[in-house]
């Protein structure tokens, strides 16, 4: 079965259960119905009060509570699978290059960085979209993480174990996916619960509280059994609501902040405890799955019992929010401060492993994501880990983002450093797409994911690139001296010895001819005596000579065209050697630019 017809497969099993979950939300509604019809039925035609009639009512309220609960249950199974079945829907558009209606990650562009802009990794119709399953903002922030920095080998080969096991596990990754789209976890309610996490108790478990929340009910519980059973007059029962709520007043000042800070992430929270809670229950084989998931399972509870525990409290708090249950509850019981004591015991038993809760969901996410591309993509491969520096190796490379119908792939051999591919070519021959199809598989591959080939092999390096460059008017930085700043960059870590592997297109292209030629040279001969390797685009057919001098180093390639007449035909395959044909004359004919 392939792809598309597995993902319409699901679509039809889960409309399939859909329809019988929402036939069973109607039989609740007339089974609710029922029930309060047969307790009024039985005081209509029972009303003197006696064991059985209130025997029958117990028992039919009780049924009652069950069938609303049953009914709250089937209702978030409907909610549950309604967000599967958009998942699959979307993945069907995604196979045919829609996935736009995944978030793109522009957020996470770095101002500065050594390769994001040129390789398209984030932002609109980037990497980071196409390959975006995460549903919470920190395990987008994870996956951007992973593709804007390079993991050492290790972790590369930790991750693509991973990968290989999730991708059969379609079921998981997709409840996972669905009960984060519920009440998606954002940033700000992880930093609001850490900032509490951080703060000092409003009420120390030693201060005067330990003991006073349990005597003040005591006394109030006393005082209204008295005064019911004529022990105390009613002045005293007056009395006693005055001062007990004067002291539910002064608490409230300290409590309110609190609750404030916490309920806002009361959804998100459970949220958190189902996504862990499905990661808790699932077999794992690969030791960074296993590792992720023993973060969940470490300590005297499960993380995701924990979790409820404190969403459940958060429950019981929000009823001061309830007049008619929250005035009496206050009152008598001092139902907030028991919460807001309960909620302090929870900081102190678990503060040390929430943030690592967090952490471990987002990477799983991140996980989630390249797993599902590997699912989407099952002709691609994984790449083999080199550890000499430098080897680049690829058999009919081709760039993810563009749809299989109209891609053309190349194959690319680099195996040693000091060695620089020069590849010259026409205009739209495809010199640009080229770079970065190499580029983004790069990246592809140091997060850990299988890239857009049928073989891979490369040495984990940092990736560093000069392709587009755009001036900038707040710092009024002309292109050229932009594109100067980031070659500026790029020797600096040449010199330094750093391992890269460094990707330019149109070198100087915002000087003159001579100078940019003359620097051009100049730049390319230094690469090659400090030893780096990568792939420079040029239309300077006069660099392709320096080959002569390194040709050891130097790989000329080329792309050309085929003209015929005034038409121009692109196979956009790379090939070995010089460019002999160009374009641009019989381009600028076509615009109305005359006697050329």
């Amino acid at each position: 079965m392939n792809v598309q017809d597995n993902y319409q497969q699901r679509i039809h099993e889960i409309r399939q259960q859909l329809a019988v979950l929402k036939r069973k939300k109607s039989y609740f509604a007339w089974a609710r119905l029922l029930n309060i019809s047969l307790i009024i039925l039985t005081w209509y035609y029972w009303p003197e009060l006696n064991v059985y009639t209130v025997s029958i009512t117990l028992l039919l309220l009780i049924v009652f509570v069950r069938l609303i609960y049953a009914d709250l249950a089937n209702r978030s199974a409907i909610g549950h699978h309604e967000r599967l079945l958009q998942i699959n829907e979307d993945e069907t558009k995604a196979l045919n290059g829609e996935f736009y209606q995944f978030p793109n990650g522009a957020a996470y562009l770095p101002k500065e960085h050594p390769y994001a802009a040129d390789m398209d990794i984030v932002g609109h119709a980037s990497l980071f979209q196409f390959m975006n399953r995460t549903v919470s903002e920190p395990g987008a922030g994870k996956l951007s993480e992973w593709l804007l920095n390079a993991a050492d080998a290790p972790t590369i080969h930790n991750r693509q174990e991973s990968v290989k096991e999730l991708k059969e596990k379609m079921p998981f990754r997709q409840n996972l996916q669905a009960y984060g789209k519920e009440y998606p976890i954002t940033n700000l309610s992880v930093q609001r619960l850490q900032a509490w996490l951080h703060e000092k108790p409003a009420f120390p478990e030693n201060s005067h509280w330990k003991w006073l929340r349990y005597l003040l009910p005591a006394i109030a519980i006393i005082i209204c059994i008295g005064t019911m059973a004529d022990w105390f007059p009613m002045n005293v029962f007056y009395l006693a609501l005055v001062v007990f709520g004067s002291i539910a007043f002064q608490l409230n000042k300290k409590i309110a902040p609190i609750h404030e800070q916490l309920s806002k992430m009361a959804a998100q929270l459970e949220t958190l405890s189902v996504s862990i809670r499905s990661i808790e229950e699932e077999k794992f084989q690969s030791p960074l799955l296993k590792s992720l998931q023993a973060d969940f399972l470490s300590g005297d509870k499960k993380a995701s019992a924990s979790i409820r525990s404190l969403h459940k409290t958060l429950d019981r708090l929000d009823l001061r929010y309830n007049m008619v249950l929250g005035v009496p509850l206050d009152l008598v019981l001092f139902w907030s401060l028991q919460q807001v004591l309960a909620l302090e015991y929870w900081k102190k038993q678990e503060s040390n492993r929430v943030e690592t809760w967090f952490a471990r969901l987002a990477e799983m996410e991140a996980l989630n994501s390249i797993a599902t591309m590997h699912f989407n993509q099952p002709e691609w491969v994984f790449p083999e880990l080199k550890e000499n520096y430098f080897t680049l190796e690829a058999k009919s490379l081709g760039h993810p983002l563009i749809n299989e119908k109209k891609r053309v792939n190349n194959d690319v051999s680099i195996k040693d450093k000091g060695k620089l591919m020069l590849i010259t070519g026409s205009n739209m021959a495809g010199k640009s797409t080229f770079l970065r199809s190499t580029g983004v598989n790069l990246v592809l591959a140091m997060a850990g994911g299988p890239v857009c080939a049928t073989y891979f092999s490369f040495t984990p390096v940092q990736l560093i690139s000069s392709m587009r460059i755009a001036d900038n008017l707040e710092e009024s930085t002309s292109t050229f001296y932009a594109e100067l700043k980031k070659l500026k960059s790029i020797i600096d870590r040449v010199n330094a010895g750093e391992k890269l592997f460094i990707v330019l297109d149109e070198i100087l292209r915002g000087t003159n001819s001579h100078d940019r030629h003359t620097g051009s040279d100049a730049l390319i001969r230094q690469l090659i005596r400090h030893q780096a390797a990568g792939m420079i685009a040029t239309h300077d057919l006069a660099l392709a000579d320096i080959q002569q001098s390194f040709p050891q180093n130097i790989l000329n390639h080329h792309f050309d065209v085929q003209v015929s007449g005034e038409e121009l035909y692109f196979d956009y395959k790379l090939k070995p050697g010089v460019c002999k044909s160009m374009n641009a004359s019989i381009l600028m004919r076509k615009i109305g630019i005359e006697n050329i």
